[in-house]
């Protein structure tokens, strides 16, 4: 068949080799599961071979399809940073700089950050949006976003971490009617034999070794509950009673649910907060973001140097 590959062909390859899902793959890009199943099948044919070995059970690109994903990914990112370019140029801007966040907390701190960073610069704009774990790391990855507001412990050789700017205590989210429910807090060596909701495979196992470690300090051994992709999914599982979850004291305020409990953990380091950028678009609008945050939570001004 040959040819280049239509933008839609490109964009279903390089997420599905992210999401090594179906399901997942269709619902990010807001597409059926038989459309992407298609476009794959379309794209392998005008390569001329297998991208993708598949089973009932897990999807997986070739040697060839991994090849062609890190060779696509690169250029697949400066065409869209060009067109955003285009986009702002041709909208009289200076720039629009985005922003991905999950959840209220999160939220409610980008906006005041957004407020001070365009007193600063108010021919920029700010644009937030709201996405999953997984879907924050591949907006950095692709493009989509410049900055992230996340929780830390994300290791990863293309994304850089900045500074601390909130540090609130680690909670264990346990269902209402758990027995770990009655007590005033758990240790760490509550959590043996004890299911744990685990996090999507595709975030960095810096990530999921902080929340869902396989043993206790003490070695023993810690049960793998069902995966959660987003906190609200996760919050669901622990209230059905299927695992349990580590999270930030936030989530008592803007999470409270009548099926979930919130217990301190004692003893555990705490949970951390911080924007996230790629290392090959560390810029002068990310640097001032982050020197509004520094600037707005009152941390120290060498720390704002980075964003």
């Amino acid at each position: 068949m040959g040819g280049i590959p239509e933008r839609h062909e490109i964009e279903t390859f390089l997420a599905l080799t992210e999401e090594l899902h179906f399901g997942r793959t269709a619902e990010r890009l807001h597409v059926s599961t038989a459309r992407v199943s298609q476009t794959v099948r379309k794209l392998e044919r005008r390569v001329g071979a297998q991208l993708f070995t598949r089973t009932s059970r897990r999807v997986e690109p070739t040697e060839l399809g991994r090849q062609l994903a890190e060779e696509l990914r690169p250029a697949w990112r400066a065409v869209g940073a060009a067109v955003q370019r285009a986009a702002e140029a041709a909208r009289g801007r200076t720039g629009v700089l985005r922003v991905a966040f999950a959840g209220p907390a999160a939220g409610q701190l980008l906006i005041g950050i957004a407020e001070l960073f365009r007193e600063g610069l108010p021919e920029w704009e700010v644009a937030l949006r709201e996405a999953s774990f997984v879907e924050q790391l591949a907006l950095l990855r692709e493009g989509g976003v410049d900055l992230v507001l996340a929780e830390f412990a994300l290791q990863d050789a293309e994304l850089v971490m900045g500074p601390v700017l909130v540090s609130e205590p680690r909670m264990l989210a346990v269902a209402a009617g758990h027995p770990l429910a009655g007590g005033r807090s758990v240790g760490p060596e509550d959590l043996a034999g004890v299911p744990l909701v685990q996090l999507p495979a595709q975030l960095p196992e810096s990530f999921r070794a902080d929340r869902t470690p396989a043993r206790t300090p003490g070695g023993r051994p810690i049960p793998a509950g069902p995966v959660g992709g987003t906190l609200n999914e996760i919050l669901t599982l622990v209230g059905a009673g299927l695992g349990v979850f580590p999270v930030g004291a936030q989530a008592r305020r803007y999470h409270a649910r009548p099926d979930v409990a919130y217990l301190p953990m004692a003893g555990a380091p705490p949970v951390e907060w911080g924007l996230l950028w790629h290392r090959d678009r560390d810029t002068p609008a990310g640097r001032a973001f982050g020197r509004a945050a520094c600037q707005l939570l009152g941390l120290a001004g060498g720390a704002a140097d980075r964003p």
